[in-house]
């Protein structure tokens, strides 16, 4: 009699669940982080009036995702990516800690090699192409003409 109640557990915990589940518990992450922000009013909003919205949003759709709960059982699903989306959490994490500390030109162009280069496995002509016009054109674009101050790290690269 456990083994059913298990099983049936278990195939109560689908993907769509967990998925609404995180939805929502990252829409009451956002509306808390919110709480400090002024809301304004309907005809004059404040700095807080969208994110909450958007966690209200975001919120309502995950519970509708986690009462509708189709897909399959979790424990049931294979994880054929998981190298792949690690390699992507891990460099999202070195973005994270090497934007300050190397700025955003030199960060943008390791990621952009990594991703390219050894995640992707392009030519590496393509690779080195594709980093420095896009490392050195956003930061072009964003620093200098729209006056958005980005991190340029230790030697003001």
């Amino acid at each position: 009699m456990a083994g059913t109640a298990d099983r049936a557990r278990a195939s109560w915990l689908t993907r769509d669940r967990l998925a609404g589940f995180v939805l929502v518990a990252v829409a009451a992450a956002i509306a808390w982080e919110t709480r400090s922000l002024p809301l304004g009013s309907l005809h004059e909003p404040g700095p807080g009036y969208l994110p909450l919205i958007t966690a209200a949003l975001m919120g309502g759709f995950g519970v509708l995702l986690a009462l509708r709960g189709g897909g399959p059982a979790l424990g049931t699903m294979k994880w054929p990516e998981a190298r792949h989306a690690l390699a992507l959490l891990g460099a999202c994490a070195f973005a994270a800690f090497a934007l300050e500390r190397l700025g955003y030109r030199l960060t943008t162009l390791a990621l952009l090699v990594f991703f390219l280069g050894v995640i992707e496995r392009r030519r590496p002509l393509a690779v080195a192409a594709v980093a420095l016009g896009l490392s050195l054109g956003t930061f072009y674009i964003f620093a200098d003409l729209l006056r958005v101050p980005l991190p340029r790290g230790p030697w003001g690269f």
